[in-house]
């Protein structure tokens, strides 16, 4: 499974996300780390079919009412579409 891991999440969840064989990538590897628009983490994770993980609200309702990120994992909502 290829992850990128929103801000609000801890990067050591990389190296254990990791060892179970996923490809992680953490808003901290990108060129403005943690400041990373919403819509930038979307496009990214959707070009690179990625599930976007995170806490933020704000992706839940972006995936609901435009499709995007296309696949994503959130404390506030499961919500995965192929």
């Amino acid at each position: 499974m290829r992850i990128l891991l929103d801000a609000q999440l801890p990067r050591s969840l990389v190296r254990p996300l990791e060892q179970l064989g996923c490809d992680v990538l953490h808003t901290l590897d990108l060129p403005d780390g943690n400041r990373t628009a919403d819509s930038m983490i979307s496009s990214i994770a959707d070009s690179d079919g990625r599930v976007v993980f995170s806490k933020d609200a704000d992706f839940v309702r972006s995936h609901l009412l435009r499709g995007t990120p296309a696949k994503l994992l959130s404390r506030k909502a499961l919500v995965v579409r192929h």
